[in-house]
């Protein structure tokens, strides 16, 4: 075997490797399936060593790499694209993105991040699987969420209670929690996107984009750190009032949790406003 650059996880890989025609399929694959490989570099060489092989079982875990490596080119390509939308607004200057979670539940506060992004690193220093935080599984958000407090340059987190909704209403507390959000960084943007439309009193530049979350890098990191804080939030809520499924319908109008209103009543945390029609 050629001499390789030894990287996080490589040493594994070179034991794989070694004698790799006179071991049996079975011990290749649980030395595959151990394998814990981070680097491009490493995964190319070791899909170009099993390809190389004469048995076809192997030959396909050589494949299986070759399909993981096409699948990150094309995400690396998409994430790519959301940052090329931001810097087109952006033009040199801090940008941020704002976006909300909790507009129409039942319960619970309405949510909002803000978020600013280093959006001239390079490509392999990008976040990857930046989405619409509905569209990613509650695992894949969350260590996103925690990938994107790390890198991002400011980040805040604004809310307003179910007492505030029922106040002053829900259009207000939305566009509030915009504002405390854009108030809380530690940096002052020059321009913020915002998911779907325009924020009311802002005083810097603001650009709506509909559908946003799936455009801007900021707005998705955005919505991913916003529904990651509510979402552990009204699992918090469901342990305190179990009847009411919070920890799964995160206070939204399920079945149960309209089942539960009828038989139990309000909560402290139920919007009493977005009740009328239930009880």
């Amino acid at each position: 075997m050629k001499d390789h650059n030894l990287k996080s996880g490589a040493y594994y890989m070179k034991n794989l490797l070694e004698n790799l025609d006179k071991k049996s399929y079975k011990i290749i694959k649980e030395e595959f399936d151990n394998l814990n490989l981070t680097s491009k570099e490493d995964k190319e060489y070791l899909m170009e060593e099993l390809l190389k092989d004469k048995r076809k079982n192997v030959i396909a875990l050589g494949n299986k790499i070759k399909k993981e490596l096409d699948a990150l080119e094309k995400e690396k390509i998409r994430v790519k694209g959301m940052y090329d939308f931001d810097r087109g607004f952006a033009k040199g200057n801090l940008l941020a993105g704002v976006d909300e979670v909790g507009r129409g539940p039942l319960a619970g506060p309405i949510v909002s991040a803000c978020v600013v992004l280093d959006l001239d690193v390079l490509d392999e220093d990008m976040i990857y699987y930046l989405n619409d935080s509905k569209k990613l599984n509650k695992k894949k958000r969350e260590e996103l969420a925690e990938i994107i407090k790390e890198k991002a340059i400011s980040y805040a987190i604004a809310e307003k209670s179910n007492e505030e909704i029922d106040s002053l209403g829900i259009s207000y507390c939305n566009n509030k929690v915009f504002l405390e959000g854009l108030e809380g960084l530690s940096v002052k943007p020059s321009i913020v996107l915002s998911d779907g439309y325009l924020i009311k009193d802002v005083q810097i530049e603001n650009k709506s984009v509909i559908k946003g979350d799936t455009k801007s890098a900021t707005i998705a990191a955005a919505s991913i750190i916003a529904k990651v804080y509510r979402d552990n939030l009204m699992e918090k809520y469901g342990e305190q009032y179990p009847e009411y499924g919070f920890e799964s319908n995160v206070g939204y109008g399920a079945q149960k949790h309209i089942d539960a209103l009828k038989e139990f009543g309000p909560t402290k945390i139920h919007r009493m406003s977005f009740l009328k029609n239930i009880l």
